[in-house]
């Protein structure tokens, strides 16, 4: 790889005369938690008065967000799997960013860690963040080439951004050798305001949810990464230890069918909804089975809401979690007897969910607050600046 050319005839990225950075930001995955994710980095970056432009799918959760936070959304149209279609989804991202001319470019999921990568080869200061590594999703000989695409692809990488200590060191592990930092996910506390007993009450009945159903919520894409399958299947468990116990999922996704094919009595679907937080402000225990993450935006969401959660004990969920609650809050992977067993706990003891879940409000406010994550990112940044600069 030769950069020194592209280095002499184009300006040195960095801030304009009157301070302003141009950051650009790639994402694939515009609709779920990765959209989020962006878009909260994007309204905070907008807010600090930077030219923020963001390519992602048109139409998509993210595209709304970053428009009406003031930033200037360019199509991209790239599918979620690597295929025939990577030729053709370079090349638009290169398009991109010869139009944009941008500073830094912020590659968000690995979709668009792939193609940014490929598109930029290190020209520009690059970021990539993979919100939870390709090589989890994905068995046997896939997964190996995908982990040999991330020792690769590293070369091209100013900064690596990890949303926990756990996804880094699996980074690691498989070799990817990086800059790394580890930046938390945070969420909008103003936005996911604590909830009381009266706007629980509110929430329910907007939603339809009787006041004394003791009610479970996962919130999440409906796919096999986030375990609706196996939350599906310890569900008659919970039903059998707490009567009249009611399970809403809320999202879309590939699954869907299936996951309604197998459900259980007393399983809602409530489809994909843009605005989580009458669920979160309803439920008394938001349920998260993942089979791999880096560090889930919803649990976080969900105890900013004042409602505890029971997750998998995968990369990132402990740190994401108050220490004293692992015991209670933290369960194996792929395991119906130990999930329905935590989740039922939960649910037979209200009150104490309840006490749990301040607990978790109190947590997330003094450790994953989004302010703190976009001031941390400007740092990233110019870290990544100045490493771009140095091997310039």
């Amino acid at each position: 790889m030769t950069t020194t050319a592209h280095h002499a005839t184009a300006p040195r990225p960095g801030p304009g005369p009157d301070g302003r950075r141009t950051i650009l930001h790639v994402a694939q995955s515009s609709e779920g938690g990765v959209a989020r994710v962006a878009a909260d980095l994007v309204a905070g970056q907008c807010a600090r008065g930077d030219r923020v432009v963001v390519a992602c799918l048109p139409g998509s959760r993210l595209h709304r967000a970053a428009e009406c936070s003031g930033a200037h959304v360019v199509p991209w149209e790239a599918g979620r799997a690597p295929g025939p279609g990577l030729a053709r989804e370079v090349a638009a991202l290169r398009r991109v960013v010869r139009s944009a001319r941008p500073d830094l470019v912020h590659l968000h999921s690995s979709k668009a860690g792939l193609a940014g990568r490929l598109a930029l080869r290190g020209r520009l200061p690059t970021v990539f963040q993979p919100h939870a590594w390709s090589f989890d999703a994905v068995p046997g000989p896939l997964r190996v080439a995908l982990a040999q695409w991330e020792r690769a692809g590293a070369r091209w990488v100013h900064r690596l951004v990890c949303v926990s200590e756990a996804e880094h060191l699996q980074g690691r592990a498989a070799g990817v050798r990086a800059p790394y930092v580890v930046v938390p996910n945070g969420v909008d506390l103003a936005y996911f305001a604590g909830a009381n007993g009266s706007s629980r009450q509110a929430a329910r009945g907007r939603l339809g949810v009787d006041d004394a159903v003791p009610l479970a919520v996962c919130v999440g894409r409906l796919c096999r990464q986030k375990g609706q399958d196996v939350l599906l299947g310890a569900w008659p468990g919970v039903r059998d230890r707490v009567a009249g116990a009611q399970l809403v999922l809320v999202g879309d996704g590939p699954d869907r069918a299936a996951l309604a094919a197998r459900a259980p009595e007393a399983v809602r679907f409530a489809g994909d909804v843009a605005d989580p937080r009458d669920w979160y402000r309803a439920a008394d225990l938001v349920v998260l089975p993942s089979r791999w993450e880096g560090m889930a935006l919803a649990p976080l969401e969900a105890m900013a809401c004042c409602c505890p959660v029971v997750v998998t004990d995968v990369p990132g969920a402990r740190e994401s979690l108050p220490a004293p609650q692992w015991p209670v809050a933290l369960v194996p992977p792929d395991d119906p007897g130990a999930l329905a067993a935590a989740v039922s706990a939960r649910l037979a003891d209200l009150h104490g969910c309840h006490r749990l879940g301040r607990r978790a409000q109190r947590h997330v406010c003094r450790h994953h607050d989004v302010r703190q994550v976009v001031e941390h990112m400007y740092t990233v940044y110019d870290d990544a600046r100045r490493a771009w600069a140095a091997h310039g």
